[in-house]
């Protein structure tokens, strides 16, 4: 196997032995280690490669700074700042292949900040005391991002977090090895879905886009899917969308906590890459099954899909505020955006004759959806169900012709 390196930080005045454990069991299975000390009061027992000093100045800040703050939080954001852009440039230049990240809720919050700094591919572990844990924000999570709990992990190293530790630095290194990273030469279409049991457009278009020459990567319409999406479309890694599952968008204005973010549906329009839209499931809003059911949604019909999640039906003037919020999503979109509406239904619950159909709902969305979209958005009002042949036929239509415009790059 081919060495790997793997960039490991944390704050060595407080933690100096346990990322000493770290990088002895990395360079043990043959790795190399680069480290970067992010303290800001003590010093190493050793220095590391990157010093608390060269991590503050590249954020062009200074210890002393972030002493003379009296700040413990203020301090630890000058030190995460620095540690983003020095991270980052030491990728650039190619110095490490993986970064780990050790801390507890103060380290945590650091590290978050690092691996959003890195591209899509680069392995990203972060070992915590809080890994898991509701303190830790979904939309602060990178892409591909890994995290290990950091069981029994204050105060010096025993056999419980020795067991913890060792296992995180196998997986790096391994990541670090096995990794296969994004294909930047072959274009890639971002689509968003959810099962075929729901939701079967993905079966035609997939292939039908690979044939063109695309690779298609689909992203389940559960929160953290639509996250990754969006970090994505807002790095423009896409070539087009195909946005086709906007429920998280619906679970975002009723407040379930099953978003995707404030910023669902906007960051493809801000990087300028075309979308093809279609708002799949609009009439369920997801909600955390093992929670207790807001009394807001007591009157409501529901289905328990399983003990994680329960989908609960908006009522007609739910809908209508759904289908405003996406005209409210694309307005700014600085590309072509092209919205399919299928006026036989939007999920394999609501065809006629399933247990979801209402015929009037889905009319007076559609409605609302048209007459409010803004005008950089071209609608197309289909005679078809989104999961039948003329929805993906559509959407494969206005792709082409957008290829041939030069409007999607091959």
């Amino acid at each position: 196997m081919t060495d790997k390196t793997i960039l490991i930080v944390g704050t060595y005045d407080t933690k100096d032995d346990e990322l000493g454990f770290l990088a002895d069991v990395i360079r043990e299975q043959g790795g190399t280690v680069v480290t970067m000390d992010v303290s800001v009061l003590g010093d190493p027992s050793q220095p590391t490669d990157h010093s608390k000093h060269d991590v503050a100045e590249e954020g062009g800040s200074s210890i002393q700074a972030a002493i003379d703050s009296g700040d413990e939080n203020h301090a630890m954001q000058i030190m995460a700042e620095g540690a983003s852009l020095l991270t980052s440039r030491l990728y650039s230049e190619g110095v490490f292949d993986g970064v780990i990240v050790l801390g507890g809720t103060m380290g945590t919050d650091l590290a978050l900040d690092v691996c959003s700094a890195l591209p899509l591919g680069v392995p990203k572990y972060i070992v915590s005391t809080v890994s898991f844990s509701p303190l830790i924000p979904a939309d602060r999570l990178a892409a591909d991002i890994q995290m290990i709990l950091w069981a029994g992990g204050l105060y010096g190293l025993n056999s419980v977090c020795k067991a913890s530790l060792s296992q995180a630095a196998g997986a790096v290194l391994g990541a670090a090895r096995a990794v296969q990273k994004p294909d930047p030469d072959k274009p890639l279409i971002g689509m968003m879905s959810l099962g075929t049991s729901a939701l079967k457009y993905v079966i035609p278009l997939k292939p039908a886009l690979e044939a063109r020459g695309y690779e298609v990567a689909v992203f389940h319409a559960t929160g953290m899917g639509g996250r990754a999406f969006e970090s994505l479309a807002r790095q423009g890694a896409f070539a087009c969308v195909f946005d086709f599952c906007t429920q998280e968008l619906g679970n975002h204005v009723n407040g379930s906590n099953i978003s995707a973010g404030a910023d669902r549906l906007t960051n493809a329009g801000a990087s300028g890459t075309p979308q093809i839209v279609a708002p799949g499931c609009y009439d369920l809003v997801d909600v955390v099954g093992w929670q207790p059911l807001p009394q807001k949604w007591s009157d409501h019909l529901k289905h328990e899909h399983n003990r994680l999640l329960t989908s609960i039906v908006l009522n007609v003037d739910e809908r209508k505020a759904v289908a405003r919020a996406h005209s409210r999503q694309l307005v700014a979109a600085k590309a072509p955006v092209a919205m399919i509406l299928p006026e036989r239904g939007l999920g394999e619950w609501d065809r006629e004759g399933a247990d979801l159909h209402d015929k009037e709902g889905l009319a007076q969305f559609l409605d609302e959806l048209q007459a409010t979209l803004p005008s950089n958005v071209f609608s197309h009002r289909l005679d078809c169900h989104i999961n039948d042949p003329e929805f993906a036929g559509k959407a494969l239509e206005i792709f082409d012709a957008w290829r041939d415009e030069g409007i999607i790059a091959d």
